[in-house]
């Protein structure tokens, strides 16, 4: 019995219990907390200044509600010079939206085919796209500028567009996704059954890919979203801004334009409600995608 006893606690690792410390569940608690109060303040403190007025953000507690003037604000956001930025809004939405879509097409066609295709340098072509996850995007920002300025297309859409179209890291997320998730026997089968390799992508590795594509578009839109140095570089036309690029220019007239604090606090408010809204929205898939391919991988 004794000896039973002694060791009862070395058997399997399935059989034995693992007891949770008090401790560890306060200190995980804490930095989850902290880190959630680093995130979430600022954002909080944008919401509650765009609710003031400009006499009151100094006047009155910077994290808590004064008097509540955000309908006013977001009026004058809106129709300061003419609306514009309700243009630049709309910009931003056609660079991340359609850039996104298009973009996690293009990374998702191009990870399949080098995870499920053999050919010849197919790794050397994998480890340069591993270089290209490596390289800031403000590195390129001038390389890119050069290259548009010799076909004369800087300050248009298309400087800006066809560059947010590229997505190394999501080439490399699609390519994981799919060779753990795209079984060879089932694209066998597909063949076999007269389906064309095009016709094979869209019908079924897309659907067994879905998870990688939701994750894809969702840091794209965000790197997009956010893009600020690219437009800096490639438009000096105030019209195609994006809100991010628009926002610097009237934080850059405040000294001479008062009025244009209020206009910036409200529009990085209403800047930052797409990606609120993309995150609530996509977020079951975006877990899901990471847990997936990071286990299959």
């Amino acid at each position: 019995m004794s000896f039973l006893t002694r060791t009862a606690g070395y058997g399997p690792p399935a059989a034995r219990q693992v007891r949770e410390r008090p401790m560890s569940r306060l200190v995980a608690f804490v930095i989850i907390a902290a880190f959630s109060l680093y995130f979430l303040v600022p954002i909080w403190w944008l919401f509650v200044a765009s609710t003031k007025s400009r006499g009151q953000f100094a006047s009155s507690d910077g994290l808590w509600f004064a008097d509540w003037h955000l309908w006013d604000n977001l009026t004058f956001l809106f129709t300061y010079d003419g609306g514009v930025y309700l243009r630049w809004l709309g910009n931003a939405v056609v660079y991340a939206g359609v850039g996104a879509v298009l973009g996690t097409l293009l990374a998702s066609m191009c990870g399949y085919a080098l995870a499920k295709y053999a050919f010849r340098g197919r790794d050397a072509v994998f480890n340069v796209i591993l270089g290209g996850v490596l390289v800031p995007v403000t590195a390129l920002a001038l390389p890119l500028f050069l290259i548009f300025s010799a076909v004369d297309q800087t300050n248009t859409y298309w400087s800006v567009f066809l560059p947010s179209l590229v997505s190394p890291f999501g080439v490399y997320l699609a390519r994981i996704y799919a060779a753990a998730s795209v079984p060879a026997e089932l694209l066998e089968a597909a063949r076999l059954d007269g389906s064309g390799e095009v016709r094979t992508f869209f019908t079924l590795s897309v659907r067994l890919m879905a998870p990688a594509l939701v994750t894809i578009f969702l840091f794209q839109f965000v790197t997009i979203w956010n893009n600020f140095f690219l437009p800096l570089v490639m438009l000096s036309n105030d019209k195609l801004y994006p809100v991010t690029l628009g926002l610097y220019a009237w934080n850059s007239q405040t000294n001479a334009v008062p009025e244009l604090r209020t206009a910036v606090i409200v529009g990085a408010f209403v800047a930052i409600v797409p990606l609120i809204l993309a995150f609530l929205g996509l977020q079951r898939f975006w877990r899901g995608g990471l847990a997936a391919g990071g286990v299959k991988a």
